[in-house]
């Protein structure tokens, strides 16, 4: 690789975080009250300011919906963001008289999302609403490897882990599977945020994760983590699960 193609592979790496981090300066730098901005959501995103969906119908009918943008609202207290709210589509309402709004416009779809996601990751206190639905909206993201970690990380507060490890069923692929798999393994990690693992394994689309649920309904070393592999299983009407009941109940005649 030449001088000039690694300095231009460089800046192109530096170039979300860097972004994010103006984002984050610009946010966090705002005066004390709300904060607005926007940005482009994925294909198949729609709302109509209110209700949040993906976009569906037959061939004859679709219910009006418009394709974005995610509008995320923050509220700053004492210099720091203490709730979030999510939009899809509609349009802002103009400020009551004596509130004070800070609006950025529409900013990068990729920025709002790392930023969003670091703020779930590093955040001490309690902030309402969803850190990370937001990001899951954004454009042109792939948000699971940074779900991955949070879900992961122990110095987390357990109930953004908990969000993480939900929406990780959402977008799970093959890699973000294997890492809901490896949760539910940890003897070393907090049993909720297992039991979330397992709910989240059974929210997999086309019943992928059937096979690591049996897994865990078999061979898991905590009976509790068993009983609720077994509970999803009993939800799935999988011809796997009923196999393996008739297994557990001949078994044990």
């Amino acid at each position: 690789m030449s001088a000039r193609a690694g300095v231009l592979v460089l800046l192109l790496g530096l170039a979300a975080p860097a972004a994010a981090q103006n984002l984050r300066s610009r946010v966090e730098g705002a005066p004390d009250g709300t904060v607005r901005m926007s940005f482009a959501a994925k294909p198949g995103v729609c709302g109509n300011g209110h209700n949040i969906s993906h976009r569906r119908g037959g061939q004859d009918w679709e219910h009006d919906c418009e394709s974005g943008p995610v509008r995320v609202v923050v509220e700053m207290s004492g210099g720091r963001p203490v709730e979030v709210r999510t939009y899809v589509g509609g349009r802002w309402r103009t400020p009551r008289e004596g509130t004070r709004v800070t609006d950025l416009g529409m900013v990068g779809a990729a920025e709002a999302a790392t930023w969003l996601l670091n703020l779930a990751e590093r955040e001490t206190e309690r902030i309402r609403g969803d850190l990370i639905l937001p990001a899951i909206l954004a454009d042109s993201t792939e948000a699971w490897p940074v779900l991955l970690r949070i879900a992961k990380n122990q110095q987390v507060r357990n109930d953004t882990r908990k969000q993480a490890v939900f929406w990780l069923s959402q977008e799970a692929g093959e890699a973000a599977t294997r890492g809901l798999a490896e949760l539910v393994q940890d003897d070393d990690e907090d049993r909720e945020i297992r039991k979330q693992a397992v709910f989240a394994l059974s929210q997999l689309d086309n019943d992928r994760g059937v096979p690591e649920l049996i897994k865990v309904a078999r061979t898991h070393r905590d009976p509790q983590i068993r009983k609720n592999a077994i509970f999803w299983l009993g939800q799935s009407e999988d011809p796997r699960a009923i196999a393996l009941f008739e297994e557990l109940l001949t078994k044990n005649r």
